[in-house]
């Protein structure tokens, strides 16, 4: 653990679920939250998500796992599909906290984050974004790809959900 560093991640839920499924696996948020913290200093970690009333149980775990929920309000179309669009939040909360954390790990391959990416960069206040699918993200993060960008590719042995 890197104790000494006060990072905050800024995650981007259906994003990382989507891109990481898209990849043929799926996530166990239980090691990333400790992967988060081992790797980049990652103290407090908020989670942006859809709220869904039958996923009580999934919003406990997720919280007992240490992460802090944010939750959006979703809609629910005719053909079924569920929408809760967490953009806005995410950036609000990441410059409501901005005075409290020493970097920021931003967690998507979303391109509406470019602009708060940017203003992190430029504030050095950026520690990591964390693209979930190395092939498929936003073209407008691309400015970002050197040092700043970590893929979770390769990460499905590390990571992945191992069935007991």
């Amino acid at each position: 653990m890197k104790s000494n560093e006060n990072n905050y991640a800024f995650i981007d839920s259906q994003n990382l679920n989507l891109s990481i499924r898209n990849q043929g696996w799926t996530l166990d948020f239980g090691r990333f939250r400790k992967y988060l913290n081992d790797k980049y200093g990652v103290v407090k970690a908020f989670l942006f998500i859809g709220y869904v009333p039958t996923n009580q149980n999934l919003y406990t775990a997720l919280q007992e796992q240490g992460f802090i929920l944010i939750f959006k309000p979703t809609l629910v179309f005719k053909d079924g599909r569920v929408k809760g669009n967490v953009d806005a939040e995410l950036v609000l909360h990441a410059m409501i906290e901005f005075p409290n954390y020493t970097k920021a790990v931003i967690v998507s391959g979303d391109g509406d984050f470019h602009c708060l990416i940017k203003h992190l960069k430029t504030k050095r206040k950026l520690k990591k974004l964390i693209i979930p699918n190395r092939s498929k993200f936003s073209s407008l993060l691309r400015e970002f790809l050197t040092e700043d960008v970590d893929f979770m590719n390769n990460l499905k042995g590390k990571l992945g959900y191992k069935a007991q």
